[in-house]
């Protein structure tokens, strides 16, 4: 065939008269616009195709720690720890028949309150594209008494890959608050713990790897309900918890094994790379539960320099997200460098890490959110926060 005799498109049939511009070959031809639906059609994802990355894929920790970097600013040296640990789990549930068993490293994640380990656990799941879920180890009990018994996290993750089994077993349960569950002290008691060393034991099973039996509607057991079985060898269990305390059994420990350490010792970071199991039996946790979370990865508290940067560098921070808002009303946000510290240092003296930052924006931006439309009558496209707006709050 001519490619002259070629004036229409071969996908929408328009004439080149009709279109900007016709790209022809010996046999068929293709309109802009048609190049730019395909074009719109190759960034699309596929369905039921992972929006970040496929978990058989990902071989390089590198790869996952510079996706962390963008929503958790600092803790370097977590994050190299738990994108190893990550990783590994992955290349462990991708091993064939010949390959040596390799033993499942579950992770345990020690930090201040608001130094990232939440963000930490559910940007790993987001990369990953992986059932994720978040259980509060204060509301698990043992079996039988009221409250969350242990394979209600099952159940849940279950939820949360849409009931596909194959699917749940790829996924990561996040327990919060692990430190709650400690012993209370070193001696048994008469009566039942049954949200403390109870709890811990009732973890072991499921963390280890068992066949986890729950109801296929939500709801209590009952004899003649249908059952769905779980297999949770493969599912990767994170823990996390602030342990306060924790730094004087490692500093005591230090202590009696080098005198001349004591005082470089105090000071320092709370959490370091010089916890070891013996410390967190110490604490309360029990010798069994210590072993099945081998990978430790310690968080430090969050510093000025850190808070500053969380409002202004990470990934969809919170400063860009009421700049959105106030943006829905034609209104421009502004944060002068002052006031940016200002929340930083409030946010710093709550103790409460980078949370508080949340709580502290919303606390200066109510009155403006309360009087964005009479902002509007007035004629007013912009808000510049100051200092001073931060410290004493009040509308325009």
């Amino acid at each position: 065939m001519n490619n002259a005799n070629l004036e229409t498109c071969s996908f929408c049939a328009k004439h080149k008269d009709n279109v900007k511009k016709l790209i022809v070959s010996d046999q068929v031809a293709i309109c802009n616009e048609c190049v730019t639906l395909c074009q719109e059609l190759l960034e699309d994802p596929v369905p039921g195709e992972s929006p970040e990355q496929d978990i058989h894929q990902v071989r390089d920790p590198r790869q996952l720690k510079k996706y962390l970097d963008q929503y958790v600013i600092g803790q370097d040296r977590a994050k190299v720890v738990l994108s190893v640990a990550i990783i590994n789990h992955y290349k462990r549930m991708r091993r064939n028949a010949n390959a040596p068993e390799v033993e499942k490293n579950n992770i345990l994640m020690i930090g201040p309150t608001g130094s990232g380990k939440t963000l930490l656990a559910k940007s790993v799941a987001r990369f990953l594209d992986v059932p994720f879920v978040i259980a509060d180890a204060t509301s698990i009990t043992e079996a039988g008494y009221v409250g969350d018994d242990v394979e209600m996290l099952i159940s849940r993750l279950f939820a949360a890959a849409g009931h596909d089994i194959e699917k749940c077993r790829q996924g990561i349960v996040f327990v919060d608050e692990i430190d709650k569950i400690a012993r209370k002290s070193e001696s048994s008691s008469i009566t039942r713990d049954v949200s403390g060393e109870g709890v811990q034991q009732a973890l072991l099973k499921l963390v280890e790897g068992t066949v986890c039996r729950f109801p296929a509607q939500s709801g209590r057991k009952t004899p003649n309900g249908d059952m769905i079985e779980v297999d949770t060898t493969e599912i990767l269990f994170i823990a996390g918890g602030a342990f306060v305390g924790l730094n004087r059994i490692v500093q005591h420990r230090i202590e009696g094994a080098s005198m001349g350490f004591t005082n470089q010792l105090r000071g320092n970071p709370v959490f370091t790379d010089k916890i070891i199991p013996d410390d967190l039996v110490s604490f309360g946790m029990i010798p069994e539960f210590v072993g099945r979370f081998p990978t430790v990865v310690s968080l430090d508290e969050l510093d000025l320099g850190a808070m500053i940067r969380i409002l202004v560098e990470v990934k969809n921070n919170f400063i860009e997200q009421y700049q959105w808002i106030f943006s829905r009303d034609g209104i421009d946000l502004m944060f002068d460098d002052e006031a940016i510290a200002a929340i930083a240092e409030r946010a710093v003296a709550s103790g409460t890490g980078a949370r508080s930052l949340h709580s502290e924006l919303e606390r200066c931006l109510i009155p403006h959110m309360f009087n964005v439309h009479d902002y509007i009558d007035r004629g007013i496209n912009r808000v510049v926060i100051t200092a001073d707006m931060v410290n004493t709050p009040q509308a325009l």
